[in-house]
């Protein structure tokens, strides 16, 4: 039996493995999935938006898209601390409901890009209270350093900013 070329020769996704970005929040590395990913910029000004929760910050224009951004470490119940030249926003998309949006996430520090083999990655532990943890998609040990991987649509995808950021439509 023949196999058919892939028709983007170099982009096979490997089933086994996936890339993560990794970021540092309170001396603690996370992980998303590298594809959530649309970008990574330093911190700059936002516009606060009165009456949203304490983790959003305000908003940006990006490339003529509103776009949230929430601080993580607030979101974790962590102290704030003052932001300085390795805070970053990373832009990520979530599904929220079905809907498409873009969110940017402040983090102290962006890390590196791992390709964690899946088999590795372990369910995160069990607590008395599940649904603090419901944002943990596992947890991964690379360098004798353990990563928390996150899933971003649950843990961002709460519908705090629905009014500031409407769906991203699809352009027909």
């Amino acid at each position: 039996m023949q196999t058919q070329p892939s028709p983007n020769p170099g982009q096979e996704k490997d089933s086994t493995s996936g890339q993560f970005l990794t970021f540092i929040l309170d001396n603690e590395e996370y992980a998303i999935e590298i594809l959530r990913v649309q970008g990574i910029q330093g911190w700059d000004r936002v516009t606060p938006i009165p009456n949203t929760p304490e983790f959003i910050l305000g908003v940006i224009n990006l490339r003529g898209s509103i776009v949230p951004i929430l601080e993580l470490r607030r979101r974790f119940d962590l102290p704030s601390i003052d932001f300085g030249p390795t805070t970053v926003v990373i832009i990520v998309k979530i599904l929220d409901n079905g809907n498409e949006r873009t969110l940017g996430i402040v983090v102290d520090a962006v890390s590196e890009v791992y390709s964690l083999p899946l088999d590795e990655v372990r369910p995160p532990p069990e607590f008395s209270n599940d649904k603090n943890l419901e944002f943990v998609k596992g947890i991964a040990t690379v360098d004798e350093k353990m990563l928390i991987l996150l899933d971003v649509d649950t843990l961002l995808g709460d519908g705090s900013f629905r009014q500031l950021n409407p769906p991203i439509e699809e352009v027909a």
